[in-house]
């Protein structure tokens, strides 16, 4: 099979397209015909400083397309249906093998483009808000790097649960304005504005109760800052690749509190498996939008990677082999 490779850590010029051996197919495994690969925050991360685990080496969490081999001790999938799976490498390539709990199946008619972009981003913004965030209607939610997958998905779906209020940061207000569609309230540009300032007059002082933070680093800083009176903080990667230098005595005296959230640690439990395979169905329907913004072949996966990290992106950017 032709992948997008690399043999040592480092920017997107590392990668190689290239031949590298066909996957196996676990007996509790499957193997697909990879025809879209939404390439994840992680992928960017781990491309950069993470564990080379094959050698060479094939990034990357989440793929979507055609099963074309079923171990022997799979039901409920077949040779034939489209999926979208996730992993922890191996996406950015023509063929891609997973644990059969870590496919979904992608409902009929379906485009699995934008299939292939929902577990990851979906998943993990619900989570942020509802299983570690505890979100109620009629709270405040502030969304770092709203114009994420991640960000995109909080935004809908905070917004949907009845949020008095969707706040979200970027660091342009052309990158702020499509996600206004979305249930956006009010957008902040980072690099232009001071974001506890901003949530302190957009909310009347009132402040954040449910913060979604992706970014890490010193925005984490500033997150717990944006807290209202018993908010939480659902900190999700560390995309801004930077130190985290957190105060946590700053928690204290609002009773608010910080959570990690890692989707991988929950992604084969019934609860997380349910709710992404009803986070599919959504997105089939209309009722939660994916936002696309480029496509590249995967032979220019380096390019791919070079745009996310030039954060002009608005939502997913695909390789397609």
């Amino acid at each position: 099979m032709k992948a997008a490779v690399y043999y040592e850590n480092g920017g997107p010029e590392v990668f190689r397209y290239e031949d590298a051996p066909d996957p196996e197919c676990h007996p509790k495994g499957i193997v697909i015909r990879v025809e879209a690969v939404s390439i994840e925050g992680g992928d960017v991360l781990n491309r950069f400083g993470g564990q080379l685990v094959t050698r060479p080496h094939v990034v990357g969490y989440q793929a979507a397309g055609e099963v074309v081999e079923v171990g022997a001790e799979v039901t409920g999938l077949r040779v034939g249906q489209k999926v979208v799976t996730v992993g922890s490498h191996g996406s950015h390539a023509e063929l891609r093998a997973v644990p059969a709990a870590t496919a979904w199946a992608i409902p009929d008619g379906m485009d699995v483009r934008q299939a292939a972009a929902v577990p990851v981003p979906f998943g993990t913004a619900d989570d942020c808000l509802f299983e570690f965030g505890r979100m109620k209607k009629g709270e405040v939610v502030l969304v770092q790097a709203g114009a994420s997958g991640v960000g995109v998905a909080a935004i809908q779906l905070a917004a949907r649960a009845g949020a008095a209020m969707v706040l979200a940061t970027a660091s342009s207000d052309e990158r702020l304005e499509p996600l206004k569609p979305l249930g956006l309230t009010h957008g902040i540009n980072y690099r232009t504005q001071d974001v506890v300032q901003e949530v302190a007059r957009l909310t009347d002082k009132h402040m954040a109760d449910v913060i979604v933070d992706s970014v890490g680093g010193p925005t984490l800083q500033t997150s717990i800052l944006s807290l209202a009176y018993r908010g939480r903080v659902s900190m999700v990667g560390n995309a801004g690749r930077e130190p985290q230098r957190v105060d946590v005595g700053t928690l204290m005296g609002g009773n608010r509190s910080l959570s990690g959230v890692f989707l991988g640690a929950e992604i084969m439990t019934p609860r997380v498996r349910d709710n992404i395979q009803r986070l599919i169905g959504d997105v089939h329907t209309g009722a939660l939008k994916v936002l696309i913004d480029r496509e590249f072949p995967l032979s220019e996966a380096a390019e791919a990677h070079r745009y996310i990290e030039s954060r002009q992106a608005v939502g997913r950017v695909l390789l397609i082999p």
